[in-house]
């Protein structure tokens, strides 16, 4: 078979069959493409190139000539476009068509992940350098607050909208890997600080969370998505209140969300509960944040083994 048949063959497999977010379908065909313009460059026909002519070498050059394109690549981005490429040929095995055994292909080893955490003392300096006198300071010490306490994605908050949440239930359902919803509960504080932010705007946008750089005779101009705030906006808005609570870690949004589940390690809470609210696929996934545990243990073990 063609490798451009081929090509859309498994993109239409993980978006019908295996249900795939379009996400994660447009990762797989970038991932194909680069992989084309490789075939493209090695001076061989794309039109007449089979998947029967991916032998190792051609993927090993591949991993080089991602390295060649790009010095500063990354070992987990590198190794995303060499898992793109054997679950192309795992699709191609499972359809019977000839081509390199997906087990051939090797990912390099990297670096144990490190999640950056904030510690108690540091999320109380955080939360506390907003002054929520203004309704910039309100809305960002409610994203901060809602971060933390609901373990949200970023990507999953700043694409709220008012209507999802129910301040009376403290609730809302968040849609999960495409098709899957899961249901997020608010702490009381963070429902209050959310509800004080609602009562102090004054537009029609349907998104929770807005700019406010906006002149009011041109608001009423604008489309939801106009305002809606972005990931890029919340990192820095983070980024800039730790630097005020003069935190010296190189922290993000999604370090808030890393502090929840350390936070709840550090108070001994089931490793299990922690991936089942962090909906992490795999319970390795989770266990990156056994790290805060080890003191802990050090000082029981001391405790009972002088």
């Amino acid at each position: 078979m063609l490798f451009k048949e081929a090509h859309n063959k498994f993109l239409n497999y993980l978006e019908v069959i295996k249900n795939k977010s379009p996400r994660t379908v447009e990762q797989y065909d970038r991932h194909l493409n680069k992989f084309q313009t490789f075939i493209f460059d090695k001076k061989l026909d794309i039109n007449t190139f089979n998947v029967s002519d991916i032998n190792l070498e051609i993927s090993e050059n591949f991993r080089s000539y991602l390295y060649e394109k790009n010095r500063s690549i990354s070992i987990k981005t590198a190794n995303a476009y060499m898992i793109t490429l054997r679950s192309f040929l795992k699709f191609l095995e499972k359809k019977w068509y000839n081509s390199l055994s997906a087990t051939a292909i090797d990912l390099i080893k990297a670096e144990e992940r490190h999640v950056e955490f904030l510690n108690e003392e540091e999320l109380e300096r955080l939360f506390n350098s907003p002054d929520t006198k203004t309704i910039i300071w309100t809305r960002d010490l409610a994203i901060m607050e809602c971060v933390y306490s609901t373990w949200l994605r970023i990507s999953e908050l700043t694409a709220l909208n008012i209507s999802d949440i129910n301040l009376r239930r403290r609730e809302f359902a968040v849609r999960w890997k495409w098709r899957k919803v899961r249901v997020v509960y608010l702490t009381k504080h963070s429902a209050k600080l959310i509800e004080d932010y609602i009562e102090k705007r004054n537009d029609h946008m349907s998104p929770l969370f807005i700019r406010h750089n906006i002149k009011k005779e041109h608001i009423d101009m604008l489309e939801d998505e106009k305002v809606r705030l972005t990931r890029f906006f919340i990192t820095n808005m983070v980024k800039k209140y730790a630097q005020k609570a003069f935190i010296l870690k190189n922290i993000s949004a999604h370090t808030l969300r890393h502090s929840f589940a350390t936070t709840l390690l550090s108070n001994w809470a089931d490793l299990r509960a922690i991936q089942e609210m962090l909906w992490h696929a795999s319970i390795t996934t989770t266990q990156v944040y056994t790290h805060v545990t080890n003191k802990k243990l050090k000082d029981v073990h001391s405790k009972f083994f002088k």
